[in-house]
C-alpha cells in the first residue's frame, strides 16, 4: 500500500440543513478509503479521471493484495460503528450501501479469493496503456510518457504478481492471461505508431526500450504460466454453498440460485416463444433455423462498414430518445466506437462498453466491437444489422453510456464504487425491450434479433449456475449455447470461458431486466396516474449503479436521490 493520495478535490453529498452530527464522520472515512483505493491501484485512477499515478502500474503482490483486504476490515468496522441515529436519512442510506459494497467485495476478495488461483498481470497491463492511449485527457506527447513509464515498470509488475500463486493455478485461467501476453505486443506497435512524428528521438529511444522491455517480460510470463498449466487444476467451479452465499451478499430482493434458476428456464422458454412469433412474422412459411440464417447473412460487408452502422444506429437512438421524451441525456455526453484491442477478443467476442472517466473533461464513452473471435471467416454473421441495432441500444442509447453519463453527476463516493451488476447489466437489457415497446426498430426482424440476445441471457443464468455447481463441463455449455442461440462456435467458446471465472455476474443481465421490469410496475401501482416513464427512467439514472433493491428504497421514500 502507498502513501501517496490523489491531489483531486473528491466531491460528497450536500449535508443541507437536515445533516446529521455524524454525516460528516461517515464521508470522511468513505473518502479515505476511495483515497486509498486509487493510490493502491493507478490503473483504475487513470479510467476514473484521476492523473496523479498515470505513470504507475501499483504493486501487485500478494502482501499489497493482503493490506487492501486488511484494510478493508478496518474500514468497515469503523463505518459500522457509526450510529445511523446520529445520521441523516441520505447518509444513512450510504452508510447503509457502504457497508453492503464492503462486505460484498471483502467476500470476494477474502473468501473466494479468485486472485490466489487465476493470473491476470499480462491483462491488467494491457489495461493500462489502453486507458491511456484510447483517451485524449492529456496531449499524445504527455500520454506516451506515462505509457512508458508503466511499460518500464511491466517487468517488475508481472515479478511481483506470481507471488500471489502459493495455491494451484486454474489451468483454463492462466491460458486466458497467456493469450494477453501474446497480443499485447500488438496493442505496444499501435503505441509506438502513435508516437511517429509525436516524441523526439530521445523519448522514441526511450519509448522503444521500454517495450523491449515489456515484451520480453511477456515472453517470460508466459514460460511461467506455461509452467503453472503444467502443475495446475481445473478445479474451478466455486460450489454450490459459496455461490449461494455470493448471491445472498448482492441483496438480489432475497432470490437465492433455485428460484434465478427456475427464473432463467422460463425466460428461456417466452424468449424462444417470442422469437418463434417475430420470425412467422417474416415468413410464415419458412422454418425457424432457416429464418434466422437469412437474418445473419443480412450484415454489412466489411468491418469498416459494420462500424458505420452501429454508429448509424446509436445516433437514431438518441434522437428517438429525445424526441419521444423517454429520458434526460447530459449536455457533456459523447461516445467513440472503435474496434476492440486484439488482447482483449478472446474474452470479449461481442461487443463492450468503457464509461467516461467520471472526473475528466472530456466525458467520452468508448464502445469497443469485436471484429473477429480466433480469426473465425464467419465473424461478420455476428454483426448482422439487426443484431447492430439491438446491441447499440444496449451499449450506448439508452443503454450502458447513457446510464454511466448520468450517473457520473451524482456526488456519492459509495455509489461511485459500487458493484450491482443486476442493475447495470440489467439496465442495458430493459433498454432493448423498452426501445422496441416504445416504437424503435420494432420490426420483426429487430425483434427476433431482441429475443435471440434474450435468450443468450437466458442461457447464462442457466449456464452461470450449473457451471458453478459443477453440474456443467465447458463443453457442455458451450454446446447449450450454439444450440440455443445459433452463435458461431468460436465465439459461444469464448464466451462460456469467460463464465468461469465471473460467477454471479453473467446471470445478472437477464435477472436485472426481469428486477428493473418489476420495480417499473410496482411504480406504475403506486403512483397511478402520476407516474412517468421519462421521471421513471431519469431517477433510476440518477441515483447511480446500484442494487434493485436500494433503487426501490430510494422510489418508495420519494427520494429522486
Amino acid at each position: 500500500m502507498t502513501s501517496l493520495q490523489p491531489s483531486i478535490d473528491l466531491p460528497r453529498p450536500d449535508p443541507g440543513a437536515a445533516a446529521g452530527p455524524l454525516d460528516a464522520r461517515l464521508y470522511d472515512l468513505v473518502e479515505a478509503r476511495v483515497r486509498r483505493i486509487l493510490a493502491d491501484n493507478p490503473v483504475l485512477a487513470t479510467y476514473l479521471g484521476i492523473h496523479d499515478f498515470d505513470d504507475a502500474l501499483g504493486d501487485a503482490s500478494r502482501d499489497a493484495v493482503q493490506a487492501e483486504i486488511d484494510a478493508d476490515k478496518a474500514h468497515l468496522a469503523a463505518v459500522e460503528a457509526l450510529d445511523p441515529d446520529q445520521l441523516s436519512a441520505e447518509a444513512q442510506f450510504e452508510r447503509d450501501l457502504e457497508i453492503h459494497n464492503v462486505r460484498l467485495q471483502l467476500f470476494q476478495a477474502d473468501e473466494i479469493r479468485q486472485w490466489e488461483r487465476r493470473a491476470s498481470a499480462a491483462g491488467d497491463i494491457g489495461d493500462a496503456v489502453f486507458a491511456l492511449i484510447a483517451r485524449g485527457a492529456a496531449p499524445l506527447e504527455e500520454r506516451l510518457g506515462h505509457i512508458t513509464s508503466r511499460l518500464e515498470a511491466a517487468p517488475a509488475f508481472l515479478t511481483a504478481a506470481r507471488t500471489r500463486a502459493v495455491v494451484p493455478q486454474v489451468a483454463s485461467w492462466q491460458r486466458i492471461d497467456q493469450r494477453y501476453a501474446r497480443d499485447l505486443p500488438g496493442l505496444f506497435a499501435e503505441v509506438r505508431a502513435a508516437g511517429e512524428g509525436v516524441l523526439g528521438a530521445s523519448d522514441s529511444a526511450r519509448l522503444e526500450r521500454a517495450i523491449d522491455g515489456a515484451t520480453a517480460a511477456l515472453a517470460d510470463h508466459v514460460a511461467w504460466l506455461d509452467a503453472t498449466i503444467a502443475a495446475g487444476t481445473d478445479d474451478w467451479p466455486l460450489g454450490a454453498e459459496r455461490y449461494d452465499e455470493l448471491l445472498r451478499r448482492r441483496a438480489l430482493d432475497d432470490l437465492d440460485a433455485d428460484s434465478i434458476l427456475e427464473i432463467g428456464w422460463e425466460q428461456l422458454r417466452r424468449n424462444h416463444e417470442g422469437r418463434r412469433g417475430a420470425l412467422r412474422e417474416l415468413d410464415a412459411g419458412a422454418d425457424e433455423a432457416s429464418l434466422i440464417e437469412r437474418l445473419k447473412s443480412d450484415h454489412p460487408a466489411t468491418f469498416d462498414e459494420a462500424l458505420e452502422a452501429y454508429k448509424d444506429t446509436m445516433r437514431r437512438a438518441r434522437a428517438y430518445l429525445i424526441e419521444h421524451d423517454l429520458a434526460s441525456i447530459p449536455d457533456d455526453e459523447r461516445i467513440e466506437v472503435i474496434a476492440t484491442p486484439e488482447y482483449l477478443r478472446s474474452v470479449m467476442p461481442f461487443a463492450a462498453y468503457f464509461s467516461p472517466a467520471r472526473f475528466d473533461a472530456d466525458q467520452r464513452g468508448i464502445y469497443i466491437v469485436t471484429p473477429a473471435v480466433d480469426d473465425d471467416p464467419n465473424a461478420m454473421r455476428e454483426h448482422y444489422y439487426a443484431s447492430i441495432s439491438n446491441t447499440s441500444i444496449h451499449e450506448a442509447y439508452p443503454g450502458h453510456h447513457l446510464q454511466f453519463a448520468a450517473a457520473a453527476h451524482h456526488p456519492s463516493l459509495t455509489r461511485m464504487l459500487t458493484e450491482a451488476p443486476e442493475f447495470v447489466e440489467g439496465w442495458g437489457m430493459y433498454s432493448e425491450q423498452m426501445m422496441r415497446e416504445e416504437g424503435f426498430d420494432a420490426g420483426p426482424a429487430f425483434r427476433a434479433s431482441m429475443y435471440t440476445d434474450a435468450i443468450w441471457r437466458s442461457c447464462r443464468i442457466v449456464l452461470d449456475i450449473r457451471m458453478h455447481r459443477g453440474e456443467l463441463t465447458p463443453e457442455e455449455a458451450t454446446d447449450f449455447l450454439v444450440e440455443h442461440t445459433s452463435f458461431e462456435v468460436p465465439n459461444a467458446r469464448a464466451e462460456v470461458r469467460r463464465y468461469t471465472y465471473t460467477p454471479g455476474y453473467q446471470l445478472s443481465y437477464l435477472l436485472g431486466k426481469v428486477l428493473i421490469l418489476g420495480l417499473r410496475e410496482e411504480e406504475k401501482r403506486r403512483l397511478g396516474d402520476r407516474f412517468s416513464l421519462r421521471r421513471f427512467h431519469d431517477t433510476l439514472l440518477t441515483n447511480g449503479s446500484i442494487p434493485v433493491s436500494f433503487h426501490r428504497r430510494l422510489l418508495q421514500a420519494g427520494n429522486g436521490g
